[in-house]
């Protein structure tokens, strides 16, 4: 699994090749993206990985900033909310620029979508400090895949498109309804073989071709042009029905509501099982909870929701800012 995970990712990557990547990395080896990801990568290759002791967290934020001017990464990995936390440092100060966009070739991005204003502000940035777009990518996949489907290896037309799957794998989309959306299925050598003596969990997780149920939802980017890749389209888990029997798909709201509230909003739970409504509940950013336009800026970006939106399940009526951040090791 874990070798066929690099070899795929060194064909798609031909610069691994050339030059031993650079990683300075906070993502924790208990996980696969840290630890199977990012660790192997690095072995695979003869790199160097720095152990970030920083987290996107208040007070513990500065200690990445502290080490990336310290340190000049090639690839830089991070989950959405690592570079909206980053962000705000990288546009104050030039030295920290200057470190992180030295010899950076690639950005990605993983385990949701980046929302649309942090993607255009790293953008920015890294025209702003090299002359050109240094890449933004995604990839896609689980702990059973080891973890990597699908990586983007070109400009996507969305930051929701997840990309194609890389050399050796194979991804079944299976349609459940009339719009596109497709149940996500992988088969390769990247893939476990089941899972440790629970044969009736394993027997269940596969089809009868051997695919993997990943229990993730996506449809094509353009279904006129399939090289374009796929876009996520949310987990089947945590969709859910309103009380009109009206699906929410929780994927695709939480992306838009993240680019209507990103003035405001680190990050946004999707509430509503059941009910009459949406809610939202907000992670605000730091600093926002005590700002009084805060409340306005919410407010009008509901607004901008609900005039975007097409029914009940695509906006939300309510929403309460929270005053305790998330936990990052929930």
């Amino acid at each position: 699994m874990l070798c066929s995970n690099v070899q795929s990712r060194a064909q798609a990557w031909p610069f691994l090749e050339d030059e031993p990547p650079v990683l300075i990395d906070w993502l924790p080896w208990n996980h696969t993206f840290g630890g199977n990801n990012d660790f192997n990568l690095v072995l695979g290759h003869g790199g160097t990985l720095y152990i970030d002791t920083g987290k996107p967290l208040p007070g513990m934020i500065e200690i990445t900033v502290r080490n990336l001017r310290e340190v000049s990464p090639t690839i830089y990995y991070n989950v959405p909310r690592g570079f909206d936390a980053l962000l705000p440092f990288l546009e104050r100060d030039a030295a920290l620029r200057r470190s992180f966009f030295a010899r950076l070739k690639v950005i990605l991005y993983a385990a949701a979508a980046l929302p649309v204003p942090l993607w255009d502000r790293l953008k920015q940035l890294s025209i702003q400090e090299t002359g050109k777009c240094v890449p933004l990518t995604a990839a896609w996949g689980s702990t059973e895949t080891a973890p990597q489907v699908t990586l983007v290896h070109y400009e996507p037309v969305r930051t929701s498109v997840i990309g194609l799957p890389t050399p050796g794998c194979e991804l079944k989309m299976v349609p459940v309804d009339n719009t596109g959306r497709c149940e996500l299925r992988v088969r390769g050598p990247n893939v476990t073989p089941g899972y440790w003596r629970q044969p009736d969990l394993t027997a269940a997780a596969f089809d009868q071709e051997g695919f993997y149920k990943m229990g993730d939802a996506g449809r094509f980017a353009d279904e006129n042009d399939p090289t374009l890749g796929i876009e996520f389209a949310g987990r089947f888990t945590e969709d859910f029905k309103l009380s009109s029997a009206t699906w929410v798909h929780v994927g695709a709201l939480r992306v838009r509501a993240l680019a209507a509230l990103g003035s405001v909003a680190q990050d946004i739970v999707i509430t509503g099982h059941d009910c009459d409504e949406i809610g939202f509940l907000i992670f605000p950013k730091p600093g926002v909870i005590d700002d009084p336009v805060s409340r306005e800026r919410v407010r009008q970006g509901l607004s901008l929701l609900r005039a975007d939106g097409c029914g009940r399940s695509t906006y939300a009526t309510r929403a309460i800012l929270l005053s305790e951040p998330p936990s990052i090791d929930a």
